[in-house]
């Protein structure tokens, strides 16, 4: 599928995958970047480990070019995650991607960013929000007309200077994310939102509808959206006024 010639960019990507507890979907999540895909694309591709003891270490691959793990005695947030991901990454362009979530087409995203300087839709943009959706074998009706109404909502918040973009997939130039200080580690929730906020103070955020990657609706599925969606509101609010996250954790869904 891979096969074709090496692309020939200047530019190299670091895709950073934050990992917590994930043993039985880490091997899955690990398809979705062959070494031919990594060989083609001059891609490097990092896991940041929470503290997992569950088994999720011993199931990651060779293809993983490095692996940073959390050894202290309190737990990590996924924030600090990502930013040790960052610290020992070498590309051009850092795509933060989560365990469970799964690019719909991830050699169409990689033929965008290889060329993202003379790309015309990613002119002048310093980071990108993707398209979040269900997984489809997952999909109730429900979930059609949220994520809907949600991705039409995040893609005007950007429009209007308003960064946001979900901490599902977030793309961003390395230049970018060092001139902000990365993600504030100690925000337990809603630091995505803190993160893209801060850029879009100085920088252009773009939602880009194309780049499609899919999770699993299971937090709707125990929380129900209400619940969930009041969380998403009052840590938003909170990061936004205060600085911090209104959660004090951010309980992982298995």
């Amino acid at each position: 599928m891979y096969k074709s010639k090496k692309i020939e960019s200047n530019i190299k990507i670091s895709i950073i995958i934050p990992v917590y507890k994930e043993e039985k979907i880490i091997c899955d999540t690990l398809l979705n970047y062959p070494i031919e895909l990594k060989e083609k694309y001059n891609l490097e591709l990092i896991v940041s480990d929470g503290g997992s003891n569950d088994g999720t270490l011993e199931k990651i691959n060779g293809n993983v070019d490095k692996i940073v793990h959390h050894r202290g005695n309190y737990r990590q947030t996924i924030a600090e995650g990502r930013n040790k991901g960052a610290e020992v990454a070498t590309g051009d362009i850092l795509m933060f991607i989560n365990a469970d979530t799964f690019p719909k087409d991830i050699e169409f995203i990689l033929q965008e960013l290889v060329n993202w300087e003379n790309n015309p839709k990613l002119k002048n943009v310093d980071a990108i929000a993707s398209k979040v959706l269900p997984f489809e074998n997952e999909t109730e009706r429900k979930d059609k007309i949220f994520y809907f109404l949600m991705n039409k909502y995040f893609k005007f918040l950007n429009y209007i200077g308003i960064g946001m973009g979900r901490g599902e997939c977030q793309i961003i130039k390395r230049s970018t994310f060092l001139n902000v200080n990365g993600y504030n580690e100690k925000i337990v929730a809603g630091e995505d939102f803190d993160l893209y906020r801060r850029i879009a103070k100085f920088g252009r955020i773009k939602f880009l509808d194309e780049f499609v990657v899919f999770e699993s609706p299971r937090r709707f599925r125990q929380e129900g959206y209400a619940s969930t969606l009041t969380k998403w509101f009052l840590n938003s609010v909170s990061v936004l006024l205060l600085g911090k996250s209104y959660s004090k954790e951010w309980k992982p869904i298995r």
